[in-house]
């Protein structure tokens, strides 16, 4: 168990830092196209191919840890590559971190250990198709109301924009907030599915049941990934990305373990005490991850006096790597990291 822990916790990392590696390494580059050029520009680019590197390396470790582990082990414990990125970005690319930070990746660690030590490998597990089923209708039906929810607050906002209305602009806020919440609720969920598939088809492929299952698994969580990458990014340029953030990272963790535990015939460890454990760790990464993507507004709240206790530096402007991004993909890069050669075409 502890090797499948790890696996996920070196991959998960991987994701987020190639990331941030290719974000870094596009600057002074075109947007990439298929011209001979335009590749050539990019396959130059020392950061920007070291990024694509360590992010496939750690699709394929993904992989390795959920052939390995369950899927209520492997979700809640990838939410830790965020963590690895703070550490990353604050000795890498020269980025502050806080008193509220470190506090938050410590909670992120702790929980790991304690779903390393209280995780059971599952034996002799039932695969329920038919439950799987049922839940993915049930989270179609899910994603059909976030659609009305969302159009319906979008159309209450543009019949309020007439300048003349005496409630212009009061429901612009709320409104906003819908969309951000359904966009991570969505792109979150698709993670998870990510997981629960490429889970599936080795559970399946154990069975003999057919030798397409592990890449038929492999191919719908390539697709479900994209699929939330999409609903991410859709909102972050004019949402806030830490309100996507979060709901994405606390939505990919409850999907992936109710899939598990419903569908994939997991179960809580048979000590009560390990399932205390286990449980608690849940609540310390989910709990982590929130606080480490609102540390920097939540510093703002606090006293001054306890702003002091703690040396926190709200004032400075996006201090953290995940203040633009999510869970899954953070893509905001330190502007003192020397950027490659601008491309001439």
């Amino acid at each position: 168990m502890w090797e499948a822990v790890a696996f996920t916790v070196v991959a998960s990392a991987g994701n987020n830092i190639g990331k941030v590696l290719q974000k870094q390494g596009t600057k002074g580059l075109p947007r990439l196209s298929l011209r001979l050029k335009v590749l050539r520009a990019y396959l130059f680019s020392r950061t920007w191919v070291t990024g694509v590197t360590v992010d496939v390396l750690g699709g394929l470790l993904m992989l390795k840890a959920v052939s390995q582990a369950p899927v209520s082990i492997v979700q809640p414990v990838s939410g830790v590559g965020l963590g690895v990125l703070a550490v990353f970005s604050h000795f890498y690319l020269r980025e502050s971190m806080q008193t509220l930070d470190w506090l938050a990746v410590f909670m992120a660690a702790l929980g790991t250990i304690g779903v390393g030590i209280t995780g059971e490998e599952q034996k002799n597990v039932e695969v329920s198709l038919s439950r799987l089923l049922l839940f993915l209708l049930c989270l179609l039906l899910f994603f059909v109301l976030l659609h009305f929810w969302t159009r319906s607050g979008k159309q209450r906002r543009k019949s309020h924009e007439d300048p003349g209305s005496p409630i212009s602009g009061l429901s612009a806020g709320p409104v906003d907030v819908m969309e951000e919440i359904s966009a991570g609720l969505q792109a979150g969920a698709l993670f998870g599915l990510s997981a629960v598939l490429c889970k599936l088809g080795f559970l399946l492929a154990e069975k003999d049941i057919s030798a397409l299952c592990v890449p038929g698994g492999i191919v719908g969580s390539v697709v479900c990934s994209t699929a939330g990458f999409f609903f991410q990014t859709k909102n972050l340029k004019d949402g806030r990305a830490v309100v996507v953030s979060t709901c994405a990272a606390v939505a990919s963790i409850v999907t992936g373990v109710l899939v598990g535990f419903l569908a994939l015939g997991e179960s809580l460890p048979v000590s009560p005490i390990a399932r205390i454990f286990l449980c608690l760790g849940w609540v310390l990464i989910i709990g982590g991850i929130i606080l480490l993507l609102v540390s920097e507004k939540l510093a703002k709240m606090l006293p001054r006096s306890v702003r002091r206790l703690i040396k926190t530096k709200s004032s400075i402007p996006s201090r953290s790597p995940y203040s633009r991004s999510s869970s899954a993909t953070v893509q905001v890069v330190n502007p003192q990291l020397i950027s490659p050669p601008k491309y001439r075409p």
